[in-house]
């Protein structure tokens, strides 16, 4: 699903780089299009055509690109968001933001690696957290209300896999809240995480408030490695994370269930430069390199895990060079040059 603005561009560079890590380690890929966003809005008067999320569902994974959802009229007249959506009703609940520093790249804070896990299902959005309705409203012209929803099934899951990944990496984990003020639903929040956390001995737990944290991480990002919070606080924070790595056009990201995995890049669809070739489109296909982790581990499939290693090496190695980046990073090459040495890189085995 390409999506809006640049979306068709870096999707399709995506693709470029996925066919050639697939010629190289057998995985057997094959390709289903479906026409979404504003272009879909036009022909058939909704962003999400009937039979699309279910095609979505019976696949192996999925590949969304960026939407232009500031720019979908209400729901109502047919501008559905495309991202709740997928992951509300897919069940997509963990979205996984990493956020790294590379030695080739200027990073505006310290150097670090760490990963935001973000719950996605609920939180301070108005579209997926009612079971009727939308828990946004007007009760007179000049007054909106917004309503919060943090459920203990949704709050004790995503700290599961917080520390399930913890295990495999630094093991710590840090809890982002504001209970100081929610009392009653970050407060929520925090007893499910560490009531999970007893399962995890070995795992070091902390906290931090929410605006701390985004002075903590400027002025020490390298202190973290898994950052576990509600929606709406990481959604926020992954922003700044991945831009103080040097880029948020370099942050991969995917929306996982337990079933089913979605690859989505976290920035939007920049419809100032869409068709002019000027994309980067680095974070759909690190995006799209962790799809195909994510299958190796559900279904123990070594090839998989190894095409996602080598697209995440061609990757760093065409920004280790000024000539081989794209122009916002200083660089000249254009979406589908930078995609075409990228899956060169992959196709011949050379990282460097």
């Amino acid at each position: 699903m390409a999506g809006d603005g640049i979306g068709e561009e870096i999707t399709e560079a995506t693709l470029e780089v996925l066919r050639a890590a697939d010629a190289r380690f057998g995985l057997g890929l094959a390709f289903e299009e479906a026409e979404i966003g504003l272009k879909a809005l036009a022909k058939h008067g909704t962003t999400l055509p009937e039979g699309v999320l279910e095609r979505a569902r019976a696949s192996d994974g999925i590949i969304l690109g960026p939407i232009s959802h500031l720019d979908y009229p209400a729901p109502e007249e047919g501008g559905v968001n495309i991202s709740g959506v997928v992951r509300t009703k897919l069940d997509l609940y963990a979205n996984v933001r990493p956020a790294r520093t590379r030695p080739v790249l200027p990073a505006k804070g310290g150097s670090f690696d760490l990963v935001i896990m973000r719950e996605a299902t609920e939180g301070f959005y108005p579209d997926r957290n009612m079971f009727a309705g939308r828990a946004e409203f007007m009760p007179d012209p000049d007054t909106a209300i917004t309503l919060r929803k943090i459920s203990r099934k949704a709050s004790e899951r995503i700290a599961r896999r917080s520390y399930e990944l913890a295990m495999k990496r630094r093991k710590k984990v840090t809890l982002i809240h504001k209970a100081n003020t929610f009392r009653l639903s970050d407060g929520l929040f925090l007893e499910a995480c560490h009531q999970v956390a007893k399962d995890f001995p070995e795992v070091e737990t902390d906290e931090a408030i929410v605006d701390a944290m985004a002075a903590l991480l400027v002025r020490q990002p390298e202190r973290y490695d898994v950052i576990c919070a509600t929606n709406f606080h990481a959604d926020i924070l992954s922003d700044l994370a991945s831009e103080l790595s040097g880029s948020l056009g370099l942050a991969g990201s995917v929306n996982a269930g337990d079933d089913l995995c979605c690859a989505q890049a976290q920035h939007g669809s920049a419809p100032d430069i869409a068709g002019q070739d000027r994309a980067n489109p680095s974070s759909l296909i690190l995006s799209a390199a962790m799809l195909l982790d994510w299958i190796a581990d559900k279904r123990g499939l070594d090839n998989f895990g190894a095409a996602a290693r080598a697209i995440d090496a061609a990757v760093d190695a065409a920004l280790a060079r000024p000539e081989t980046r794209t122009p916002d990073l200083g660089g000249a090459l254009g979406t589908k040059a930078f995609a075409a040495q990228i899956a060169g890189r992959i196709a011949e085995g050379v990282a460097g």
